[in-house]
């Protein structure tokens, strides 16, 4: 079952339970997966409706970072959506889940102590393995711990 069904029933069963807020939440997912399938011009994989969700925690949270603290309905309107959203999102890697394919790929390249040169080339081949799956800050950050 495709994430949008997913969603859909969620949204049919928040109607049913008279849950105005989180029925409205789940329409505005729903209608960015919607969007992103007529513009992909066929369905949805499950890494790009990952890729929807996360887009849209991530403008909820912009919401409440740019929103002045006086504003509180839009603050807990954009909370709640987070968490709605988050219920759909895949569970993302820890540090030391990514950590161990930053060993992986570092042992595959043959890199035993890493520069800052050699960077861009460690990235081009472990951001792939971690696409959809880790933050890509934390990837970052975790790399960079990497180097002398």
């Amino acid at each position: 079952m495709s994430k949008m069904d997913t969603v859909r029933a969620a949204m049919m069963q928040a109607m049913k339970d008279k849950d105005k807020a989180r029925k409205d939440a789940l329409s505005l997912l729903l209608a960015a997966l919607k969007n992103k399938a007529i513009d992909k011009r066929a369905d949805l994989t499950e890494e790009e409706e990952n890729a929807v969700i996360f887009r849209e925690i991530k403008q909820a949270q912009e919401t409440i970072d740019t929103t002045p603290a006086d504003r509180t309905q839009i603050i807990e309107e954009a909370k709640l959506r987070m968490q709605v959203y988050s219920e759909f999102a895949p569970r993302l890697m820890d540090e030391a889940e990514i950590r161990a394919v930053v060993e992986a790929v570092l042992a595959e390249l043959g890199i035993e102590k890493p520069t800052a040169k050699q960077k861009g080339a460690i990235m081009k081949t472990l951001m792939p393995r971690v696409k959809g799956k880790a933050d890509g800050a934390l990837v970052n950050r975790v790399l960079s711990g990497y180097f002398a």
